[in-house]
């Protein structure tokens, strides 16, 4: 019955390129009308036929993850760009999409995220190990967007370019306080500390982050000017001249958006200015995938804009300017994978085959995301006056941030 089901989800579903589905009892079934994406699957366990009916998204990274989906034609980028491009959620059968929007009512619940669900969730990705992450991620151990705007960058040369442009708009003077909402191990602040003479608190809730970024801290002799807490941002005090959180409001939730916005508010000089930079889509609001929310980030939560204008506009911050990055995740996930890739023999001498086909799952996955789906970066400059922030975006193409002008007296519109 199983089989049956699902070979009639993938006519459904399946119309552009091609894909060549074979099945525990051996049969082969042809489903699209040609062209690319060419991909062919062995479902080898039948047992994982009634996940993919009862929660499509979650079955297909498991069976991947259990090996009894294997693919023998094209790779696993092609097999999920091939269901992308054919509209995902968006030509489920009924019965599947009566299942997204129940799970959609219960965000509320579910992405609740409290300070000790919050410190859970961390735990579950962030505390896997230094060495572990030190295999694909740059050396200054940045796990967020890289910024490309030369496409012929190297990962490293990428990731400071973005460290520069988010300086850049932060309009930092010396001497400054400076927040990093969820600091990772430490780059941002080295950074801004070291060149830009901030005096930085960075808050974060992962207890392995916690320790490393300390410790470079005090290696780069920059103990003066850092501080790294092992804090829930809602517990901080302020204020604090300048806020600066990269890819951690992923991790907020919804239900907390209102709650977050207010905080920065609250924190932030009356001559602040924040700078929030996280992942977005370019589409209505939805779920996180329920494989993803399992394995890779629990509580975690893409938002559309539109969730996050709404509580900014509860506060008293301006909108000074809103960016949106298109391709530039891609890209840097691309880079994460072959380093990944490069390196998996020790990836296996840590965590055994089912954690190394998870990762690449995940890589792979959040790739087509932003290749094939409407995945993007915004980054978002809030500011509690009009004229603190320039009124042109003319600052941030200078030759070295330091070269940043003061800011302007306002004559118009904010940046666009």
């Amino acid at each position: 019955m199983w089989q049956a089901i699902v070979l009639k989800m993938l006519g459904r579903v399946v119309r552009k390129g091609r894909l060549t589905a074979i099945m525990p009892d051996g049969s082969r079934h042809v489903f699209g009308e040609g062209g690319d994406p060419v991909v062919t699957v062995r479902l080898s366990d039948a047992e994982h036929l009634r996940g993919l009916v009862r929660d499509p998204e979650l079955a297909l990274g498991e069976s991947y993850m259990d090996g009894s989906l294997t693919i023998e034609e094209g790779d696993l980028r092609q097999l999920l760009t091939l269901f992308a491009v054919n509209g995902g959620r968006g030509v489920m059968p009924p019965m599947i999409a009566a299942g997204y929007r129940a799970r959609f009512l219960a965000r509320r619940w579910v992405q609740a995220n409290d300070p000790r669900k919050a410190r859970r969730n961390v735990a579950h990705h962030y505390d896997l190990g230094d060495a572990f992450y030190d295999l694909f991620l740059d050396e200054d151990r940045q796990y967020s967007c890289a910024y490309f705007p030369d496409p012929d960058m190297t990962l490293e040369e990428a990731q400071a370019a973005k460290k520069a442009h988010i300086a850049r708009k932060l309009c930092i003077e010396p001497g400054m306080r400076v927040l990093d909402i969820g600091c990772g191990w430490g780059g941002m602040a080295l950074t801004l500390a070291r060149d830009f003479d901030a005096r930085v608190t960075g808050v974060t809730l992962s207890e392995n982050q916690h320790r490393k970024a300390t410790q470079r801290a005090r290696e780069a002799g920059l103990s003066d000017r850092i501080e790294i807490r092992l804090q829930d941002y809602r517990d901080l005090t302020g204020p604090f001249d300048r806020i600066v959180s990269v890819g951690m409001l992923e991790h907020v939730g919804q239900p907390q958006y209102v709650t977050y916005f207010d905080k920065v508010a609250d924190l932030l000089s009356d001559d602040g200015v924040a700078l929030i930079h996280t992942i977005g889509r370019c589409a209505p609001p939805s779920t996180t995938s329920s494989w993803l929310a399992k394995y890779i980030f629990p509580g975690g939560y893409t938002p559309s804009l539109s969730e996050l204008l709404t509580p900014i506009e509860r506060t008293d911050l301006w909108q000074a300017d809103i960016e949106v990055w298109r391709g530039h995740y891609a890209e840097t996930l691309r880079r994460w994978q072959e380093r990944f890739e490069a390196n998996v023999d020790e990836v296996r001498a840590m965590y055994d085959d089912r954690f190394i086909r998870m990762w690449r799952y995940y890589l792979v996955a959040a790739e087509v995301g932003f290749d094939a789906n409407r995945h993007v970066v915004y980054q978002m400059q809030l500011s509690k006056r009009r004229e603190t922030v320039p009124n042109s975006r003319d600052y941030l193409y200078s030759k070295t941030p330091e070269a940043a002008p003061a800011a302007e007296p306002a004559t118009g519109v904010a940046a666009q």
